[in-house]
């Protein structure tokens, strides 16, 4: 079962915590954005890591659910993933080259302006904001946020 919201520029989806929903975390994105966006591959990308870890790595994965918000201006993209939470908080490890997983956490670091996660009441949310770039100021980026 699943759910929408829309107010504006958010959008909000709730989603059962199985594998197969990511892909409709994907196309919310892809939604709300458009594929012409010049963020759209970068956001789409992202939010399937963060979809993806929701399940794999959180109680959402075991029968619960997770929710999908994302937010867009002018300027930037920001979204996030509420999941049932872990009993490990999220790691920002390093995985060897020739692992098959792993790499969610350290592309939200190469790819987004900024990120963080918050622990409360047992949940995880995990959000990211990709904004384009100022002119005049090429690569400046914010620093993360944890």
């Amino acid at each position: 079962m699943d759910s929408s919201e829309n107010d504006g520029g958010e959008r909000i989806l709730h989603l059962e915590g199985s594998p197969d929903q990511v892909g409709r975390a994907r196309k919310l994105i892809s939604a709300a954005l458009g594929r012409d966006h010049p963020l759209h591959d970068d956001c789409v990308l992202l939010t399937s890591e963060i979809a993806t870890n929701a399940v794999v790595h959180s109680r959402s994965g075991d029968g619960g659910m997770f929710t999908v918000t994302v937010t867009h201006w002018p300027g930037g993209v920001r979204v996030s993933v509420h999941d049932d939470g872990s009993a490990a908080v999220p790691c920002l490890c390093h995985t060897p080259t020739d692992a098959t997983g792993g790499r969610g956490l350290p592309l939200l670091e190469a790819l987004s302006h900024s990120w963080g996660f918050t622990r409360e009441a047992g949940t995880n949310l995990v959000w990211f904001e990709l904004v384009l770039e100022p002119a005049g100021v090429p690569g400046e980026r914010l620093a993360a946020v944890r």
